[in-house]
């Protein structure tokens, strides 16, 4: 059913108001006086035309400020800034035209500054290192960058695309980092086949009444190379070296000195000996820790006995296993141990429960995949950007090497580690390993 209302123009209203006030007194009087019909007659149309005269004289310029002003908001509907109002009268319509002119320009001036900053803005994104990919609620992309047709190796344009469609010629690490959906570092192989990490982060917006999501792709430019790892794997070892050597004759001179002093009855030196034995202890802690990292060796690929290993870990930490049946893996038992117990401390200290902490062990025709999660307080993106870095810790007496140091194993491995924040909470440590290694 239309329920359009039908539209009666003011020119028309006015017509017929001041027609029935003019006739009504007219028609009165007539009658009053008793003059014949068709003097009545005359004079009703005499004064019906020169009351619409009146009238329309009346009301004609304020019907031209109202079409002025219909046309301008008819202008701001398209869009359009630029055209002024000529309608000058000095009353109601007329203050009004005026403060339509006021808020025209103003208007356009914003429209010109928002422009210019969107220009900038494109210009700073197309320029950006970061790939930068915006897509609607409908799945179509509606923004990317320079840097984003390179790491999706497209030839042109993304604008327009399903978002689906990216995954035809991405990597696939990149595509597992995308179906996941949530801020996080995953490892890209260039055409060098050097691994590369990248940062993940992902957000959404709302634009024109519709929901959007942004995805800011980010290479960790800071992460030390490999060079430079190697050049700190060297440093740490002529320190530890230069350590070890003062660290031997310091602790038999300590020996040396609580056995000579237990002849002595000084309680101060006993406190002095002890403090002094148990920096030494640290010292040497300190220094195995950093020597692990500088001096991990090649590994040794056998046969994992992962029943095995879970069982000694289930010893030393509490945790949810699921584990796929018969995965058979060609690994250096040992680091993956290590791996595997450096993860789950770091699950423990986070804050999580432990019935929340669980290694998930899986495998497909390629990869070893194991997965280890947590419910704790996660990791910020500043926190996260640096986690592989060596000596990089949040922790006021951590080392900075526990996941520097699975990197190096999983990398050892020719494997790939990445960290990830669950929607849920807590950190998701996603490692694969592949088969055919041995």
């Amino acid at each position: 059913m239309n329920t359009k209302k039908r539209f009666i123009s003011i020119r028309f209203q006015l017509l017929i108001i001041s027609a029935i006030a003019a006739l009504c007194p007219v028609l009165f009087i007539c009658w009053l006086i008793h003059l014949p019909w068709y003097f009545t007659l005359a004079f009703s149309a005499f004064t019906l035309v020169f009351t619409s005269y009146l009238s329309l004289r009346l009301v004609n310029p304020l019907l031209q400020g109202i079409h002025a002003l219909e046309t301008g908001l008819l202008n701001f509907k398209d869009g359009e800034l630029s055209s002024l109002l000529a309608y000058r009268s000095h009353n109601e319509v007329g203050r009004l035209c005026d403060l339509y002119n006021q808020t025209a320009k103003q208007l356009r001036q914003e429209k010109q500054w928002i422009y210019q900053r969107e220009l900038m803005l494109d210009k700073v994104l197309q320029s950006s290192p970061q790939a930068v990919v915006l897509k609607n609620d409908r799945d179509f992309i509606v923004y990317s960058n320079h840097s984003a047709r390179d790491l999706f190796n497209a030839k042109t344009s993304l604008e327009g695309e399903q978002f689906s469609n990216l995954f035809a010629n991405a990597h696939p690490q990149l595509n597992n980092a995308l179906k996941r959906g949530v801020d996080g570092l995953f490892t890209l192989d260039n055409q060098h086949q050097e691994s590369q990490t990248w940062h993940l982060s992902t957000g959404k917006l709302l634009l024109n009444n519709q929901f959007h999501t942004l995805y800011v792709f980010k290479q960790l430019t800071r992460e030390l190379s490999r060079q430079e790892v190697e050049v700190w794997k060297k440093v740490i070892r002529i320190i530890s070296h230069e350590l070890n050597n003062s660290l031997g004759p310091m602790s038999s001179m300590l020996h040396s000195g609580k056995i000579l002093s237990e002849k002595v009855d000084e309680a101060r030196l006993t406190r002095v000996f002890s403090t002094i034995e148990e920096r030494i202890k640290h010292l040497n802690e300190f220094v195995q820790g950093y020597g692990k990292f500088a001096k991990l060796p090649p590994p040794q690929f056998s046969k994992i006995k992962w029943p095995l290993l879970f069982q000694q870990l289930q010893n030393q930490w509490s945790f949810n296993l699921s584990e796929q049946k018969e995965v058979t893996t060609f690994a250096d038992q040992t680091q993956v141990e290590q791996l595997l117990i450096n993860l789950l401390k770091n699950a423990h200290e986070s804050g999580s429960k432990s019935e929340h902490i669980a290694i998930t062990l899986s495998q497909d025709s390629n990869n070893t995949r194991i997965t280890v999660t947590d419910q704790g307080k996660g990791m910020s993106e500043q926190v996260m950007a640096n986690a592989l870095i060596p000596f990089y810790s949040t922790k006021s007496s951590g080392s900075g090497l526990g996941l520097a140091l699975c990197r190096e194993i999983v990398e050892a491995h020719h494997g790939q580690i990445s960290l990830h924040n669950q929607a849920i909470g807590g950190l998701s440590v996603h490692i694969i390993l592949p088969n055919n290694t041995q």
